[in-house]
């Protein structure tokens, strides 16, 4: 009991003084994409807020199960943090034999930024519209193609559910990256895509892609005259990118309420948003009750997607 009551002081004080040295985020993805930019971009105001270096470490493989490990593997003491997204809730579906529970292994912290997706088309592709589009898909089943980086991934749902709910079947190409796949969709190899606004920019704007509708649940400021799929006759469609900042489930509540707070006051900060509006992120900063209610309301949607595609990782 005695020791008991010396330590509670000192666990207390211990976190009320953290950060006392550099904080690690391991980033599940390259760098240089929009997942990995968005949580640099928060990180470089966060770390002044919290008076301590942000220390980003790229730790990409195994479905962004070696960066998670990496976490669970550290001391849970508010030191190391692991910046995932849709993987939290698709691994558990898809990959047997993890060891560990994605679900009470980790704690959310905070999403940190939202990234709208597309359809978009070739240049020279017919339909002009998503009806017209529709239209093509159900006269000529099995013969459009469409690509999303990467196979499970949300753009690969994403384009599952679209699909489901027109009552329509398109060709899948998986590709490791938005770029790839924008790279093909410029091309004319593809016939469209399903990636993110900062992925299709560059084909846009070359004249070499068209952009239907986006899959946000509202308009984007990157392509505002361009319709959502919920405006589309898809109500309530909203099948987003994101990503989010995740701590060990036992690193103690008082450090991940002040990480929570630190980042949500980045992703506020007009400069940050600033960095990330070019390439059409929508910076986030949710608390850790508001992030887990999030997420607990996508796992059913993902789940279903996932069965009723027999999406695998092969």
């Amino acid at each position: 009991m005695l020791g008991a009551a010396l330590g509670t002081p000192f666990v207390a004080r211990a976190q009320a003084e953290w950060p006392q040295r550099p904080v690690r985020w391991v980033v599940a993805f390259a760098a240089g994409g929009a997942a990995d930019t968005a949580a640099r971009s928060a990180a470089a105001k966060a770390q002044e807020i919290i008076g301590q270096s942000i220390v980003i470490e790229n730790r990409t493989g195994g479905n962004a199960v070696i960066a998670a490990q990496a976490v669970l593997q550290s001391p849970p003491d508010g030191y190391s943090f692991l910046v995932d997204a849709a993987n939290q809730l698709t691994n558990p579906l898809l990959m047997r034999d993890l060891g560990f529970d994605y679900r009470t292994a980790f704690a959310p912290v905070t999403q940190i930024a939202s990234f709208p997706q597309v359809i978009a088309v070739k240049h020279d592709f017919p339909a002009k519209t998503i009806a017209e589009f529709i239209a093509m898909a159900k006269a000529a089943p099995n013969t459009i193609s469409y690509g999303t980086p990467p196979a499970a991934g949300m753009a690969h749902l994403a384009g599952e559910l679209f699909q489901r709910l027109a009552g329509i079947r398109l060709v899948h190409a998986p590709y490791r990256g938005g770029a790839d796949a924008a790279r093909d969709i410029a091309a004319g190899v593809l016939d469209a895509v399903l990636i993110t606004t900062s992925s299709i920019r560059p084909p846009v704007q070359a004249g070499r892609a068209r952009v239907l509708a986006v899959t946000s649940p509202q308009r984007t400021a990157a392509f505002p005259d361009v319709p959502t799929l919920a405006e589309s006759g898809f109500p309530g469609y909203d099948m987003n990118d994101w990503n989010g900042l995740f701590a060990s489930s036992a690193v103690p509540q008082a450090i991940v309420l002040k990480m929570s707070a630190a980042v949500a006051e980045a992703c506020r900060d007009p400069a940050t948003r600033a960095r990330m509006d070019p390439l059409g992120a929508e910076m986030v900063g949710s608390t850790p009750e508001g992030f887990a209610t999030w997420m607990e309301a996508q796992r059913p949607v993902v789940a279903r997607v996932v069965r009723d595609a027999g999406i695998t990782l092969g």
